[in-house]
């Protein structure tokens, strides 16, 4: 049976790969291929005017941009851009574990001992999925929506269509029902300490994913990058029409490719927050974390003691 299923796993493996390799969606081919194109078509004409007799065939203009220093002008955008790309999911997958850990302790916790306190506490740990949503369109410039709106109380939801930054009035709600409780006696001064903690890495990690919306790439960077890859592409048929002869514009078109989609890569991850489909699953990770709070709503915590019960345990 194991190795039925490693076979399974290498055939799934293999399929994935090949379907992988022919397909379109995703990858970087639709906005390369004008540039590539434009290449493709400047070599063609270099081939033409070759064959007419002009002197066009000249190696020397291989040194004219060397291959190593346009490499690592490449690797270092690749890298950078993934930098952001990593650090964001990073900062995402804090947000999901202060999420969970949060309501959690809020959960099980925060005493009721009066009626309509269940629904309050209720309400508030729906306001940590919200958090994450409102989070998600903020850095995407996006309004609050329906998706949000499920999650909090008409009133709520217009307050926070009228400000600048809804995460971090979520923020406020959740850190004003939870200095609330501990004036109530419903939950004690070491576990108040813990719950605004884990509130603040929240904030953190909103903080952090706005320092990367904000900080974009050097523009002066971005512009040289562009020129010497042009420049590059456009002296390849030069340095090949001698030698290569008819298959110059389909090799100067397949190294265009190669390095345009590189650079390309680096553009589509650098903003890791958006709706690309090179771009985080936010929406699959709000809708993972709302899922996992409704689970966690349909416990049921032993807290059905005396406001005083959780400082006698201290």
């Amino acid at each position: 049976m194991p190795n039925q299923a490693i076979k399974r796993s290498i055939r799934r493996y293999e399929q994935d790969w090949f379907r992988l390799l022919f397909r379109i969606r995703g990858s970087v081919i639709p906005a390369v291929m004008p540039r590539v194109l434009l290449c493709a078509m400047f070599a063609w004409g270099v081939l033409l005017l070759y064959g007419r007799g002009w002197p066009l065939a000249s190696p020397i203009l291989g040194s004219l941009v060397p291959s190593l220093v346009l490499g690592l002008l490449l690797v270092f955008r690749t890298n950078t851009s993934y930098e952001r790309f990593w650090e964001g999911r990073k900062l995402w997958g804090s947000v999901i574990n202060h999420t969970r850990n949060l309501a959690r302790q809020m959960w099980v916790a925060i005493a009721t001992p009066q009626p309509g306190d269940t629904e309050a506490k209720m309400a508030t740990v729906r306001l940590l999925p919200a958090f994450a949503i409102a989070m998600k369109r903020h850095l995407r410039g996006e309004a609050p929506d329906a998706e949000l709106a499920s999650l909090l109380t008409a009133d709520q939801f217009a307050k926070l269509r009228q400000m600048n930054n809804p995460p971090l009035e979520i923020a406020f709600w959740v850190a004003d029902y939870l200095q609330t409780q501990q004036t109530r006696g419903t939950l004690n001064t070491y576990q108040l300490t813990y719950c605004l903690e884990t509130l603040d890495g929240l904030v953190d990690a909103l903080g952090g994913c706005e320092r990367i919306l904000k900080t974009p790439m050097p523009i002066a960077y971005s512009i040289h990058l562009k020129q010497l890859l042009m420049l590059y592409c456009l002296a390849l048929p030069f340095q090949m029409v001698d030698s290569v002869g008819w298959g110059t514009p389909f090799l100067v078109g397949l190294i265009s490719f190669a390095v345009f989609g590189i650079e390309e890569i680096g553009i589509e991850i650098e903003n890791p927050f958006g709706h690309d489909s090179n771009d985080l699953p936010l929406d699959t990770i709000c809708r993972t974390m709302g899922q996992n709070i409704e689970d966690l709503l349909s416990l049921s915590p032993s807290t059905a003691r005396s406001p005083q019960a959780p400082l006698a345990a201290r």
